[in-house]
């Protein structure tokens, strides 16, 4: 890899760690290229993505953004998974970690914060944004929808007196 090369991968990466919520760094030793392949389809399908950079070039890129903390975890064979989603890329790593002991997480970065295992953990437990989209629609129509209720309710009410009224009358 050339110098030209590098500067590229560091720019890559550096605007990687810039934009995303959240960065959680794990060691993969051990994974097979079909291990590999099936984690970085998960993290896709979750709306994240993985990367694998030299932990110097990543140091480097590093520096001057929000996840620069998670620079101390680099050491030995890591692999980055981030999403915009502050939530996704958590949630798809620690579902993948369960099914396969060779992918360990060591950590990661939500903003500015550094996250240890547990953290990282912490955060994949938390609702996705698609969740807390749906249930503040809910908490809002449901007022909605009683008003509606409470309103039709007493016209019901004097349709159905007007119909017993009716059939009183006709027997």
């Amino acid at each position: 890899m050339d110098r030209a090369q590098k500067e590229a991968v560091v720019a890559e990466l550096n605007q990687v760690f810039t934009d995303s919520g959240v960065v959680v760094v794990s060691h993969y030793t051990g994974l097979s290229v079909a291990e590999m392949t099936a984690f970085r389809t998960a993290v896709r399908e979750a709306g994240g993505a993985v990367r694998v950079a030299k932990n110097r070039l990543a140091k480097i890129a590093l520096e001057g953004t929000p996840a620069q903390p998670v620079g101390d975890l680099l050491t030995g064979m890591t692999v980055f998974a981030y999403s915009e989603d502050p939530v996704a890329a958590a949630k798809a790593v620690e579902e993948f970690a369960k099914s396969n002991d060779k992918l360990q997480v060591i950590g990661g970065a939500m903003g500015g914060e550094l996250l240890d295992p547990a953290g990282v953990k912490a955060v994949a437990a938390m609702p996705s944004r698609e969740e807390l989209i749906a249930s503040v629609v809910a908490c809002l129509g449901a007022p909605a929808s009683n008003i509606a209720g409470a309103i039709g309710a007493p016209a019901s009410n004097i349709a159905s007196i007007l119909s017993t009224l009716e059939e009183r009358e006709a027997a």
